[in-house]
């Protein structure tokens, strides 16, 4: 499945990327799309096709990711969002 991950850095996004390189996820910076809002212009799109609530809750992801987003026929579904800020 694919996914896009907004951050409130840009900082934030580039770290996440770089620590999703060279695995299957396939990370890929971007801008984050119209239709979606984002305190940094930013996004991270990737793979995942486990538990996406079980990756969100790793030490992957830290208080900088907004939202995660499922991508489906460029539809954004919201699967988790950041209540710690």
């Amino acid at each position: 499945m694919t996914y896009i991950a907004t951050f409130f850095t840009h900082f934030a996004a580039v770290n996440f990327s770089r620590q999703l390189k060279g695995t299957d996820k396939k990370p890929m910076l971007m801008p984050v799309p119209r239709k979606l809002s984002s305190s940094c212009g930013t996004c991270v799109k990737f793979l995942y096709d486990g538990d996406i609530q079980e990756f969100v809750h790793s030490d992957i992801f830290d208080e900088d990711v907004d939202t995660v987003y499922l991508v489906e026929n460029e539809e954004y579904t919201p699967v988790f969002e950041n209540h710690i800020r």
